[in-house]
């Protein structure tokens, strides 16, 4: 067996510094901390501060008053914002910084009341809280097909954003239509999708024609790391999408193939590494790894973190 570990891989700079962000809130506060929603999705690094006693909550009445309360990298609405403040918590925003540009894209444009069509993925956390900036003026699109069904007219000021996890081909069809429809729709100075998402694509875009089979490290509600496994099958290989090497399927490989494995951004190097060790015992595989493009973004942690102080 060959292995064709690709580079970049796994986490991207938001997340690092949302993770960093809630390790940090520990030690300087101590576990009992509240994260609305997981702080990434991530099943392996929502467990383990898990076990380390910070909650995750789904609603902002699950956190006594007066709580540390962290919010995910994914962001949250105006109205999560203000029942945070109805229950006097002291909110850190661990938001990655690219899903905090659309959200101030989203209000930029509703005050120059546009229509704005955002790209994305129903229910999606980041989705959520985009839409919650601007729910009057903001129209969900999924497919290329449903942007025939918009009820703006030729007159009408139009304009896009995207959730930054798409996958860039399956966002460039739906652009692609809008633009045929509505000539004059404006969009973001930069592209929305973050540049994480469209490296790690890239990366299997490369590598999958000479694979066999495709092993995305991630978790199943993780948007990037489904766009990943989709991108790996549609170059003809066994594509498998797995939080570890304990969810691969016996059968799934063979002593032969070649097998590239990548990680979705919110997926940690530990488990990457314990497929690779497993397949290497298993299989003796030979292992290469391909950079196809350097990453060396970081964000700094939330000033909330100086801030904060709790008696």
């Amino acid at each position: 067996m060959k292995i064709l570990l690709a580079n970049p891989r796994g986490f991207c700079a938001g997340v690092n510094m949302a993770i960093e962000c809630l390790d940090e809130a520990i030690k300087r506060f101590g576990t009992d901390i509240y994260v609305y929603h997981e702080i990434v999705h991530n099943r392996y690094v929502v467990d383990r501060f898990t076990q380390q006693g910070v909650t995750f909550v789904d609603a902002i009445s699950e956190v006594p008053e007066g709580s540390i309360l962290l919010y995910s990298a994914h962001g949250v609405s105006p109205e999560i914002r203000q029942q945070s403040k109805e229950r006097k918590l002291h909110t850190i925003d661990a938001t990655c910084p690219l899903v905090t540009k659309v959200h101030l894209e989203a209000i930029k444009y509703a005050k120059e009341g546009y229509n704005i069509v955002l790209i994305g993925h129903e229910g999606h956390d980041e989705v959520i809280g985009t839409m919650g900036e601007a729910p009057e003026s903001i129209t969900l699109v999924e497919t290329p097909e449903a942007v025939d069904e918009l009820p703006f007219s030729d007159d009408e000021k139009i304009a896009y954003l995207t959730q930054t996890t798409l996958s860039v081909s399956e966002a460039e069809a739906i652009i692609t239509r809008l633009r045929e429809r509505f000539p004059h729709i404006h969009c973001p100075p930069k592209d929305d999708i973050c540049y994480a998402t469209t490296n790690r694509q890239e990366a299997i875009d490369t590598l999958a024609t000479n694979a066999d089979a495709v092993i995305v490290l991630g978790s199943q509600n993780s948007s990037n790391s489904r766009r990943l496994m989709e991108l790996g099958a549609s170059h003809g290989a066994k594509a498998f999408l797995i939080d570890g090497i304990h969810e691969l399927p016996e059968d799934a490989l063979s002593a032969g193939d070649t097998v590239l494995i990548s990680a979705g951004a919110s997926a940690p190097e530990v488990v990457v590494q314990e497929c690779v060790d497993s397949l290497v015992e298993r299989y003796n595989a030979n292992v290469e790894s391909i950079v196809v493009r350097e990453e060396h973004v970081s964000f700094p942690l939330p000033k909330e973190l100086r801030l904060i102080t709790v008696d």
